[in-house]
């Protein structure tokens, strides 16, 4: 191509600095709430899709990492979490610290600085510690604490990490308290005052120990989503479990099945009767591809033609599911030909791109090269959406892709 759209990253990542809760969470739960402790590593392990990690005592022998220490939970840095810059074969799993990552993951004038390396212009972040949808703080003891260290961290997110030295080219995504919907569509209304317009979500609650999405539970979150024109943004394993097969499949299985959770959140959300009661509701799948969307909803428009009457949706699924899909889902990707060849079945108008920064999975810094490569075939105003135009509009961005706060 002559020339290439500056890219709009939907899914890139945030290394949280170890400021970010010492600094906003009050005095006495210095000893409780989310810190950094350098400790050596005892054993680490990722099997059947697990990750258990165990922080060894002062003095032992193993190799020293940082490590967030919140209640009962260890969780140390991790080459994944921050892979590029390093050969493929480089990239292990391996406890790190601060200084053995690329600023950029933690520091937003680096990161500005690998956007541009990468031709890109902005970029939405989810979270590293408090997991892809909040995870952490949903399964904390204390709930006061929890509710207290998910708006803290929308407030790093929106005040510092996309705050005035970001220019705009950072988009904030922020957190709910998934343990209750009344507070979290508090949460989703207190951020939309102040330019927020993506919040994240478990693709499935269940795996948490949530209500599904086809009880009333989510209601007022949803309704609350709807009225403010937030997008509810889903990335891959934040409902706590990457697909795999078997206890000891080896990593590489689930990586190459990682869109599935997508695959059926999808269908549960277009088989909810959600899209319909609530109108203007959107979502988004982050990192989960978008070659396998054409087969699912042709199967899903069979189904609900076919089964509905038995099937438990006709009373609230009045549409075929590929125009609710069309309406309302948006899937985002970094590498698939495959599904860019097939992009009529899909829609130009649902798909969005990312770079995935900055994990082992990422396109950094060939970004543009890859979309090039994979995006010949395409009209150059097609590209243009896909790119950027599309998160444009979902996010609410300005017409130069910057976020522009409240």
């Amino acid at each position: 191509m002559e020339t290439f759209p500056k890219i709009i990253s939907v899914d890139d990542h945030t290394v949280e600095p170890a400021h970010v809760w010492r600094d906003r969470l009050p005095s006495r739960y210095a000893d409780s709430g989310p810190r950094i402790v350098r400790a050596p590593l005892k054993e680490m392990t990722f099997m059947g899709g697990k990750f258990a990690p165990v922080m060894g005592a002062k003095g032992d022998e193993g190799p020293v990492g940082d490590w967030w220490v919140y209640e009962d939970l260890h969780r140390p840095l991790t080459r994944l979490d921050t892979a590029v810059g390093y050969d493929r074969d480089e990239i292990k799993l391996e406890i790190i610290t601060y200084e053995q990552m690329r600023p950029g993951s933690f520091s937003v004038p680096d990161r500005l600085a690998d956007m541009d390396v990468n031709h890109v212009q902005s970029a939405l972040c989810f979270p590293t510690f408090p997991r892809f949808c909040g995870q952490t703080f949903t399964e904390a003891k204390d709930r006061e604490l929890g509710l207290l260290g998910v708006r803290a961290y929308n407030d790093w997110m929106v005040e510092e990490w996309c705050g005035p030295e970001a220019r705009g080219r950072l988009i904030p995504l922020t957190l709910v308290p998934l343990w209750d919907a009344e507070l979290a569509a508090a949460e989703v209304r207190r951020n939309a005052a102040r330019g927020v317009r993506a919040v994240a979500f478990s693709e499935i609650p269940p795996h948490l120990g949530l209500p599904s999405i086809h009880t009333d539970d989510w209601d007022p979150f949803l309704a609350a989503c709807d009225e403010t024109g937030t997008v509810i943004a889903m990335h891959i394993g934040s409902s706590s479990r990457m697909p795999s097969t078997s206890a000891d499949a080896p990593p590489a299985v689930g990586s190459t099945i990682t869109f599935a959770n997508c695959c059926f959140s999808m269908v549960d959300w277009l088989m909810s009767g959600k899209f319909e009661r609530f109108p203007g509701l959107r979502i988004m799948y982050a990192e989960g591809q978008i070659g396998w969307i054409p087969y699912v909803l042709e199967r899903a428009d069979v189904v609900w033609e076919e089964n509905r009457a038995w099937g438990g949706v006709a009373d609230k699924v009045h549409r075929p599911p590929s125009e609710l899909f069309a309406d309302h889902v948006y899937g985002c990707f970094f590498d698939d030909a495959f599904g860019l060849r097939n992009l009529d079945a899909i829609g130009v108008g649902n798909v969005l791109y990312e770079t995935d920064y900055p994990h082992s999975d990422s396109t950094w810094p060939r970004s543009r090269e890859v979309g090039e490569e994979q995006m010949g075939h395409l009209a150059p105003d097609v590209v243009d959406r896909i790119v950027r135009g599309n998160a444009i509009d979902l996010l609410g961005l300005t017409e130069d892709g910057l976020w522009a706060g409240a």
